[in-house]
């Protein structure tokens, strides 16, 4: 029996992933046969007929060695109970329950012991076939997401796959694989390819055990594995970078998003010849206070948001908020899924393709951009008369609300951008088809309606806006609105952008984009530059990012404002987490390899909606990787979907221009 050693990894890095225990050389074939583990003790078969169980609690202890069987034993496992814990043990003659608790009594009395050997045989460079010898439970939470109440614990679970080649962690919840331990790359391992393998599911220390027979030899290894190292050996770059979504500093003087800036005062010179009058006058502010209260551009943004006020007491009165027609209530966040179908409206007489939808903030709007050049805003109800707002030469490709639902900014493939009052259909037309050489995919209100943020080939563009209300019969055909470009940034390797999110509710410094390159790649604009790229995101290009916006209406923990959703056709839908630039969960099953259909997310961050090429919306939840539910009536691809911000309902759009609105049942 080899005592402890290090095992050196092809790096040079000595003992930080795997250390190989013991080294045990039986004198029968060893290869091909059942292992077993379970916490805190390694069970496996030696010379044969003996049966050897070691504990990692006590490795400084000898082996307790159990005779019985009088043929090779072929099986071993452990029983499920802690006490007493019981191995089983079967040969072709027998077939033996041993309580070990009273083997270790009777070990006492007249140990069987154990020679050690010292021999070094000659290092096996046989290469096999990959085999999976073994499958085991793998807890990976306290590692990927320690402390993290946002995700469910569904999503970090995980399968050791114990093969003749390595051991590989895969995360049953986004289908990937968390860390890949090779043989053959720590060379002072004593088995290359493994006949046999036994993991144990839980830890010590933050350790694990893995027993290992090799497959062309008589030796038999305990591997301890620092699951935390092995994992954090294998991350990216950016694991430990720690963005948020949330801005949780002052706007920098040189990002472009500081426009608080009090300009410095231009001192002329005063000439010989300006009389005495003219110079006793000097220049002076409006205002003669020697204080003037900050507007708070420049100061840090808040970080909790959504919060209710419980503090404020009631005096009967309605708020400000409430005099609209609608009622403010909280969203009930232990609601059921929508499922019944409510109201169901054609947004043309003929079909006609809904190119996008979103809600206002407050709930009560829906807004939908058409192939047909329009742009439709009707009642969150889908009854009465849609709102009509025509000047596109194109599909209208993008639609977003301003944060306080009073503006609608749209975009088309014309290379137009227009900005339309919700109140009634005069339009601004901000920038025109010659200021951008190629269209415009996205485009949107950002920083709580400071900047419009817009998306054109490789680049994005922030945009400085200001729109003149007053009415001039007179001069009415003079442009007036004025938008100015204040800073640009592209994506790596000029990748074409096709897809950008950001969010504006809140002060925020990230922006996400999608590169036609399968990239992913996060942007700060506080710093002005990219902080993250996540390469081949996708088997495809992202046609969609969804992030989670959160509500009003709803209150999320921090936490959960850094999860978004990426789409790509073919490629299903996968969950994000921006602070570890990893994929939290797939979500599959719904039929979707032609169309762009469109993801959304849930006002309380707990469901997840898609469309579908067979006619269906599939619904999911968060902690799961198979849809919960399915939503029929549909008469072609479901290609938008969009979630309420103020109740549980769902509005769905199709390819032959059908919206219908489902609501809880």
């Amino acid at each position: 029996m080899d005592g402890p050693q290090n095992v050196s990894s092809g790096d040079g890095c000595v003992g930080d992933v795997v250390i190989e225990k013991y080294v045990v050389e039986s004198t029968e074939y060893a290869s091909h046969v059942q292992l077993a583990c379970s916490e805190p003790y390694c069970a496996f078969p030696l010379n044969g007929h003996e049966l050897c169980v070691w504990n990692a609690r006590s490795p400084s202890d000898q082996f307790l060695i159990l005779r019985g069987h009088h043929q090779s034993i072929t099986a071993v496992a452990f029983g499920n109970k802690v006490s007493p814990l019981l191995v089983c043990s079967a040969s072709r003659d027998y077939v033996i329950v041993w309580n070990l608790e009273e083997c270790k009594e009777n070990a006492l009395q007249g140990e069987s012991q154990l020679s050690s050997t010292n021999e070094q045989e000659k290092e096996e460079r046989i290469e096999a076939a990959f085999l999976v010898l073994q499958l085991e439970r793998c807890d990976l939470s306290h590692i990927l997401n320690p402390g993290c109440e946002c995700l469910p614990p569904e999503n970090t679970k995980c399968v050791w796959i114990g093969s003749s080649d390595g051991l590989f962690i895969f995360n049953l919840a986004n289908f990937e694989l968390e860390a890949v331990l090779l043989y053959k790359d720590f060379l002072g391992l004593s088995i290359k390819v493994a006949g046999s393998c036994a993991i144990m599911n839980k830890t010590i220390n933050e350790k694990t055990f893995c027993l290992l027979t090799s497959m062309f030899g008589n030796k038999i290894a305990v591997l301890e594995i620092n699951l935390a190292a092995l994992v954090r050996s294998q991350q990216g770059p950016g694991m430990g970078k720690g963005l948020s979504v949330l801005a949780s500093s002052c706007v920098l003087p040189t990002s472009p998003l500081y426009f608080g800036v009090v300009e410095k005062k231009r001192t002329k010179p005063v000439g010989r010849k300006l009389s005495a009058a003219r110079s006793s006058v000097q220049d002076q502010p409006l205002v003669f206070h020697s204080k003037v209260r900050s507007s708070g551009y420049a100061s840090a943004p808040h970080v909790t948001m959504f919060s209710p006020k419980t503090n404020i007491k009631s005096d009967g009165k309605r708020s400000s908020k409430c005099k609209n027609g609608y009622k403010c209530k909280e969203y009930p966040l232990e609601s059921t899924l929508p499922g019944r179908l409510r109201e169901q409206v054609a947004v043309a007489e003929a079909p006609t393709m809904v190119c996008c939808l979103q809600y206002s903030g407050d709930g009560q709007r829906l807004a939908c951009g058409l192939a047909n050049h329009l742009l439709l805003v009707f009642d969150a109800s889908l009854t009465g008369t849609p709102a009509a707002f025509s000047g596109h030469d194109g599909p209208v490709s993008t639609v977003s609300w301003s944060h306080s639902g009073e503006w609608l900014v749209s975009a088309s493939p014309d290379r137009s951008l227009r900005l339309w009052s919700a109140q009634g259909a005069v339009h601004t037309v901000l920038l025109g088809k010659d200021v951008f050489p190629k269209p415009i995919q996205f485009a949107q209100f950002y920083y709580i309606d400071a900047f419009i943020l817009l998306s054109s080939g490789p680049e994005f563009h922030l945009l400085k806006y200001h729109v003149d209300t007053r009415r001039d019969e007179i001069k009415r055909y003079k442009q007036k609105s004025k938008c100015q470009p204040v800073h640009r940034l592209s994506m790596a390797n000029a990748a074409e952008i096709t897809s950008l999110s950001a969010a504006n509710d809140f002060y925020s410094y990230i922006v996400l984009t999608a590169g036609r390159n399968r990239t992913l790649e996060i942007f700060d604009l506080n710093a002005s530059c990219s902080a993250a790229v996540i390469p081949e995101a996708h088997s495809r290009p992202v046609h969609q990012i969804c992030q989670n916006k959160g509500s009003p209406f709803a209150v999320q923990q921090p936490e959960a404002y850094n999860l978004f959703l990426t789409a790509a056709v073919g490629d299903g839908i996968k969950l994000w987490d921006m602070r570890t630039q990893r994929c939290e969960r797939r979500f599959e099953g719904h039929a979707n390899r032609c169309h762009p259909c469109g993801v959304a997310l849930s006002a309380c961050g707990r469901h997840v909606a898609c469309g579908a090429e067979d006619r269906y919306v599939y619904l999911y939840e968060m902690g799961s990787s198979t849809f919960s539910r399915r939503l029929g009536g549909h008469t072609d691809t479901v290609t938008r979907v969009a979630f309420s911000p103020s109740a549980p309902q769902l509005a769905t759009a199709t390819l032959d221009g059908k919206l219908r609105l489902f609501v809880t049942e």
